[in-house]
């Protein structure tokens, strides 16, 4: 018993020992967390994206399939009248056949076995059987769209969930190593170089959104995500960029690093991540959860590629 009672008691304080992580494991712990979590985000825009072209792409075909109904029931009406004067001087056969008909499609199916009034009115038939074909064409193509949007809005809700998880452990480990779960928004008083064209407008805005918070999905100085800065910097030069940066990469002219001039991105990070570059090997981006926007050097990671925005 005593020799029992005596390992115990050397057991218990390297346990309690190993349960503190050092700043190092702490550190590690939030990068290890930060970059997964920014590959989310990233993925989060990306499907953001993909949604807005959806629901573009369904505006547009419900916009084709309004006139396309018009021409269609304009078509029907046509037949109808067809089936009127058959029906007033038809046989009893043929009348009985026509009034049968309980659809559209079964009307034209009726008339095509009616070869005397098939013949006599083909063009008027025909002109029916195009308008529907293209309708039903441009209405299965909505519905998919309508599908797509759906699932699409679904995989957001799920990592809108899952973000918020990760956060709030990001936010636990930041608040254990740091004290706090976020760095405090700050102003810089850094000025811009003196850069002219739409570079110099992308870069004067990104100097502008030095220290304003990081927010996931975020594109406006109240806060950002690393490409809802570089889009935002861009759309203040009037230029059109996605909000992911997988997708603006996709987007840009490649180009060296001997290349680089103010206002190119730097991408990183496998494609999930993205800065502008300002000149002085240095770039401007939105780092991570907890952090601001931040000037910094261009080598913070080895860089992915170049992009010049065209």
């Amino acid at each position: 018993m005593l020799v029992g009672t005596f390992s115990i008691g050397i057991v218990l304080p390297v346990t309690v020992a190993s349960a503190t992580p050092s700043p190092a494991d702490l550190q590690a712990q939030i990068e290890a967390k930060q970059n997964s979590l920014e590959q989310i985000v990233e993925q989060y825009d990306k499907v953001t994206e993909e949604l807005k072209a959806t629901q573009a792409a369904q505006a547009a075909l419900a916009t084709q399939l309004a006139p396309l109904q018009a021409g269609m029931d304009s078509a029907y009406s046509a037949v109808q009248d067809v089936v009127v004067k058959a029906y007033e001087g038809a046989p009893l056969g043929t009348g009985a056949a026509l009034l049968e008909a309980g659809s559209p499609a079964d009307l034209i199916d009726q008339l095509g076995a009616l070869d005397q009034i098939g013949r006599q009115h083909r063009t008027v038939i025909s002109g029916y059987e195009q308008a529907k074909s293209k309708y039903d064409g441009q209405k299965q193509q909505l519905d998919a769209a309508q599908a797509a949007q759906t699932a699409e809005q679904q995989q957001l809700d799920a990592q809108k969930t899952k973000i918020n998880s990760d956060l709030q452990a990001l936010y636990a480990l930041r608040t254990q190593a740091y004290g706090r779960p976020t760095d405090p928004p700050s102003r810089s008083n850094a000025t811009p170089p003196a850069v002219s064209g739409s570079a110099g407008a992308a870069v004067r805005y990104a100097y502008r959104a030095l220290g304003v918070p990081y927010a996931w999905g975020g594109a406006s100085m109240s806060g950002f995500d690393c490409s809802g800065l570089t889009m935002a910097a861009w759309a203040a030069a009037g230029k059109s960029l996605p909000h992911n940066a997988a997708m603006q990469w996709n987007v840009v002219a490649h180009i060296s690093r001997g290349s680089l001039a103010f206002g190119d991105l730097v991408f990183y990070n496998g494609l999930g991540h993205v800065g502008i570059y300002v000149g002085n090997n240095q770039i401007i981006h939105a780092p991570h959860a907890g952090t601001n926007v931040q000037l910094a050097s261009i080598d913070i990671m080895p860089p992915y590629g170049y992009g010049r925005v065209r």
